[in-house]
């Protein structure tokens, strides 16, 4: 016997809030962008529950990227610190936040990045922790440098952290980036204005916050994040 239940789904965020899977001045979209209109499958009970994350797999270290190696990581400490809410601002809580990053040189602990800035042995640049009751989540890390690309002549990307998290379902599942405020190269940064509304631009940029600062240790910029509905943190692809 076969149990149908209904099943409701999520609302679309608004028009202008994600980038378009193929956008012309981020050239490598063009490559990997669906040339078909995608098919629209009803959302069954997998995508709207929430995957089970074990809390008790998240390492000691995960939450300071600066203290995960033998030495001091070279470069500006900060905190990115923040509540991961749902569309109607609820908290949410025991869900996984991944951060990646490049270090403080503008390069990536990764063999398919070799522009010559230095490697730092003692940062990785990749962490992770699960949301307290309150949706609150907290990393100690390195402010990430800039570093070219080549998109376009003298391409250069600005600072920036990878975010992927999931919600109280699948489909709630964001990978965005994280932005500091007045960064001089948002302007030529085809990835950050492909976003076509500039209020979603601006939830991608975290602010700072000098009360949640530690003194003589680490800048702290906060960096909330909305999982669906109006006022939703961009994703860097749409997943509806």
């Amino acid at each position: 016997m076969t149990l149908s239940l209904p099943v409701a789904g999520y609302r679309p965020a608004p028009d202008g809030t994600h980038p378009p899977l193929d956008f012309a001045g981020y050239r490598s979209t063009g490559l990997r962008a669906p040339s078909q209109a995608p098919i629209v499958v009803r959302h069954r009970l997998t995508e709207v529950t929430g995957p089970l994350l074990a809390g008790d797999r998240i390492g000691p270290s995960d939450h300071d990227l600066t203290t995960q190696h033998a030495g001091e990581a070279l470069g500006q400490r900060i905190i990115v610190f923040g509540r991961v809410l749902d569309s109607d601002g609820r908290a949410v809580p025991d869900t996984l936040v991944e951060i990646w990053q490049a270090n403080a040189a503008g390069r990536y602990a990764h063999a398919r990045d070799n522009w010559p800035a230095p490697l730092d042995p003692n940062f990785t640049g990749g962490g992770r922790v699960v949301t307290d009751a309150r949706g609150n989540y907290s990393f100690t890390t390195i402010k990430p440098g800039a570093y070219p690309w080549g998109n376009h002549h003298n391409a250069w990307r600005p600072a920036h952290i990878h975010f992927s998290l999931f919600g109280r379902a699948f489909t709630q599942r964001l990978v965005t980036q994280m932005y500091f405020p007045d960064d001089p190269l948002f302007a030529q940064d085809p990835i950050f204005n492909s976003v076509p509304d500039p209020k979603a631009r601006q939830r991608m940029i975290s602010t700072f916050d000098l009360d949640a600062t530690r003194p003589d240790r680490a800048l702290a910029f906060r960096f909330d994040i909305v999982l669906r509905g109006r006022e939703q943190t961009p994703f860097e692809e749409p997943h509806e």
